[in-house]
């Protein structure tokens, strides 16, 4: 199914999309980053409640409204003409890597709330595993929707 009247906006629905994605990502590399920080300090110290507005300001102003507008703008997308060919195989794996993004946006946040109440969730060094997360899944998303390769 495809929306015919989308067709004239394709432009700006991509442009915007686009935008969308970076300003999520940005937070989806920031957020681990403040854990690995927030981690460093001890429970009560002045610091630690500066991660925790941090924390709060960056999921809740920036990157829960990207990940939104992500979706919103990337079904539009989908549903204008032309957009994608529903036979090619690379769109699978984009959509997997999406949900992957989405599912990992939700452990951040799931995360932020036990450092706001003082927990400390996981190691200083799984989070900078975890940190590398959103790039990987950017790799694949990139290289599926430029390269298309099946």
């Amino acid at each position: 199914m495809t929306l015919d009247f989308l067709a004239p906006l394709y432009p700006w629905t991509k442009a915007l999309h686009l935008i969308a994605v970076i300003a999520w990502m940005a937070g989806l590399f920031y957020l681990p980053r403040l854990f690995i920080y927030h981690f460093q300090v001890p429970v009560g110290d002045a610091r630690s409640e500066l991660f925790k507005v941090m924390e709060r300001r960056l999921l809740k102003a920036i990157m829960n409204p990207a990940m939104i507008a992500t979706w919103v703008l990337g079904l539009a997308l989908i549903l204008t003409p032309g957009v994608v060919d529903w036979t090619a195989g690379w769109w699978h794996l984009k959509l997997t890597s999406v949900l992957l993004m989405s599912g990992f946006h939700g452990m951040l946040g799931a995360a932020r709330k036990r450092f706001e109440a003082d927990g400390r969730p996981r190691t200083e060094r799984a989070w900078r595993y975890w940190n590398e997360v959103p790039t990987l899944l950017l790799i694949v998303i990139v290289i599926m929707v430029i390269v298309k390769p099946f």
